[in-house]
């Protein structure tokens, strides 16, 4: 899955970035027997029945194009799988967030291995990208169980919204590491997340002990609060070590390092914290299925629509993750959300999709 993921969560690529080398949707040949049938295959000429031709090349260009706002509605259905996702993790509350983790990458591997397998990708990697392997491991799986646990310590609406802060950290860290520009816009997205973050979280020193109260425990939130922001941090650097590997290393391959890395560091944590325990209620059980599966089908949708679709749409229209999150919040949890909020979200919202349309525009230039 996704870093979320990254992680889960995943993350949503910057504008020009493909996750795999995969043809596009609508390049597979055309069946055997049309060839049998004396019909020119796809890229193959229709007067000369050989190499393509300037004539026939815009004929196919246009028969391949996918269909209009496909990639767009694949973003939406993705968005939908990752919020119910989310849900499922923030009912499962007699399970600890990490032991939530290791279900998921077992599940995870079940699918992973047949697909190294089918493709021939081996399971080591590139000798030189093993290192950026190791760490894209390491970080985006501490940014699923950061994920996990800030929907069960705060609130779904809240943890979501901080989540897509992350772009503003990805900027940050491609300036210290990948040499990349920072400009006065992306200073001002980082202020509006800032911005959106404080409205959040509602620091008793800026808003007093009222505002800030809740019904939940405020330090409870507050760790949820911080959890989400670590989470967003976590999976920017993951984002900027994907972007460092860039399309030497199998999609897949980067998924086996993270769910591998991250099944060892729930299974060590657990062992530390001495949580580990198998759920007692069967719908708890079943919950945690649905987490796999929904969060897999979630990634699946999200890379077609990358494949299909520029980078700076599929990010905007990722946001809709936050409008299911409140929505999701209102109906199972009867938790109507503070214009506090309401404020945030929007803040963040619009500094994500500044930087959406920024990074967008430039490529398109």
């Amino acid at each position: 899955m996704r870093p979320l993921d990254s992680t889960g969560a995943a993350e949503v690529p910057e504008p020009g970035l493909r996750l795999t080398d995969d043809a596009p949707q609508g390049a597979i040949e055309e069946p055997a027997a049309a060839e049998a049938a004396g019909t020119p295959g796809p890229g193959r000429c229709w007067l000369f029945g050989s190499s393509p031709c300037a004539l026939c090349a815009p004929q196919e260009a246009k028969k391949k194009a996918p269909c209009p706002g496909l990639g767009l509605f694949y973003t939406l259905l993705s968005a939908f799988l990752f919020s119910v996702a989310s849900l499922f993790v923030k009912k499962v509350q007699d399970v600890h967030a990490v032991e939530i983790s290791a279900f998921r990458c077992v599940f995870q591997m079940l699918v992973i291995i047949p697909c190294l397998i089918y493709r021939k990708t081996g399971f080591m990697g590139p000798k030189g990208q093993r290192i950026f392997l190791l760490l894209r491991g390491v970080l985006g799986s501490t940014s699923m169980i950061l994920l996990y646990y800030a929907f069960q310590a705060t609130s779904l609406a809240d943890a979501t919204v901080i989540t897509f802060s992350s772009p503003v950290f990805t900027s940050i860290f491609a300036c210290i590491f990948l040499k990349e520009k920072y400009s006065p816009w992306d200073g001002l997205f980082t202020v509006f997340t800032i911005t959106g973050v404080i409205l959040i979280v509602r620091p008793p020193f800026l808003f007093g002990a009222s505002a800030a109260g809740r019904g939940e425990s405020y330090s409870l939130h507050l760790k949820g609060t911080i959890a989400a922001v670590a989470h967003a941090v976590f999976a920017a650097l993951t984002l900027v070590i994907l972007r460092k590997m860039g399309k030497s290393v199998d999609y897949f391959l980067s998924i086996w390092y993270y769910v591998i890395l991250g099944l060892l560091e729930s299974i060590i944590v657990l062992f530390i914290i001495g949580e580990w325990s198998l759920p007692y209620c069967g719908l708890d059980r079943l919950f945690l299925i649905l987490i796999g599966l929904f969060g897999l089908g979630g990634q699946v949708f999200l890379t077609k629509a990358i494949q299909i679709e520029k980078a700076g749409p599929v990010a905007i229209m990722k946001t809709m993750d936050v409008v299911f999150a409140f929505i999701f919040q209102i109906i199972f949890f009867h938790d109507v959300p503070t214009w506090w909020t309401v404020g945030g979200a929007l803040c963040v919202i619009a500094s994500s999709t500044g930087a959406a349309v920024r990074k967008w525009c430039q490529g398109s230039k």
